[in-house]
């Protein structure tokens, strides 16, 4: 899997921040939940809309 097909950055979404493509979740936020000790599934509880691949993507592209 490549990140690119995972995340975007669009100055008119989050000030250009990387996002989660078709979110406005960003990578920071991810990679911040994963440092407080969130597992993968738990991130996922809390945004529903985002997969598995998603998160690795956000951890790839840091």
């Amino acid at each position: 899997m490549n990140y690119q097909d995972k995340i975007t950055s669009n100055p008119k979404v989050m000030l250009g921040k990387p996002v989660v493509k078709g979110t406005r979740i960003t990578v920071e936020l991810i990679l911040k939940k994963i440092a407080g000790g969130y597992s993968f599934d738990e991130i996922i509880e809390m945004y529903p809309h985002i997969t598995n691949d998603d998160i690795l993507a956000c951890v790839r592209f840091n």
